[in-house]
This record gives C-alpha cells, structure tokens and sequence, in this order.
C-alpha cells in the first residue's frame, strides 16, 4: 500500500513538472495559433472592400491569391486544437527515444509466441538493424 503512494506520488509530480515546463511552449503555440487566424480575419475584412470594388469593374482577384474563407470550421484557435497541441506536446516530452541518446530497447515476442527478446538482440555485429513498419495496402 505504500509503494502504491509513492508510485502515484511520484507520477503526480512527474505530470506536475511536465506541465510547467511545456506550459510556456504551450502559450507560445496557442499565440501563434490566435494570430494566424487574426491575420486571416484581418486579411479578409481588408480584402473585402477592394473585392467589392473590382467586382463591379469587372476584375476579378489576382490568378495567385487564393480566396479566403474564414468561417468557425477553419479556425485554426479553437479548444480542439489547443487540445491537440497540448496532448501532442506531452506525448513528446514523454517519449523515450531523444536525439543523441541511446535507442529504446523494448521486448518484442516472436510469431511462435514463445520466445521473448528484445529488439537489439536481433542486431549483429556493426550492421545496422533496420526495422520497417510498412503497409500492404
């Protein structure tokens, strides 16, 4: 019961250092998110006029600009992607392959499902070990 505290303990301060840590990234990313969309708006409102002016000269937007749509479907600062943003960033932090450290080393079982090893036990010698993760669709 004690060593159930304290695992829960530790883990509780693990998540608390990690949210003060990502919180600054995370502001950072949610500022950048508000004035992408800020500019957006701005752009649309400022384009808006001039496009009501061309429309009855007869000219149409420039062949390179494309059209803006700004509308609640397309914001980029909403609660799901700060949500997404968040999640992503701790999932990140939490991972356990960094760069220039050594790589993770999880237990794999083989297809007969009796023998069990660990993904750096099938290198050999100086070779790389190349793992493929593909797709047979």
């Amino acid at each position: 019961m004690l060593h159930s505290l304290g695992v829960h303990t530790l883990q509780l301060l693990t998540q608390a250092a990690a949210c003060i840590l990502l919180f600054p990234r995370f502001l950072l990313t949610a500022v950048m998110l508000w004035l992408l969309d800020f500019l957006c708006i701005r752009k649309k409102m400022l384009t808006m006029p001039a496009a009501e002016e061309a429309a009855g000269a007869g000219e149409g937007p420039p062949p390179d600009d494309p059209p803006v749509c700004v509308s609640d479907s397309n914001r980029m600062f909403t609660l799901e992607s700060l949500k997404a943003v968040w999640h992503g960033q701790k999932l990140d932090f939490f991972k356990s392959a960094h760069v220039g450290s050594l790589a993770p080393n999880p237990e794999v079982i083989q297809l007969d499902g009796q023998k069990r090893l660990r993904i750096l036990d099938f290198a050999r010698g100086k070779r790389p070990l190349i793992l493929n993760f593909g797709s047979c669709t």
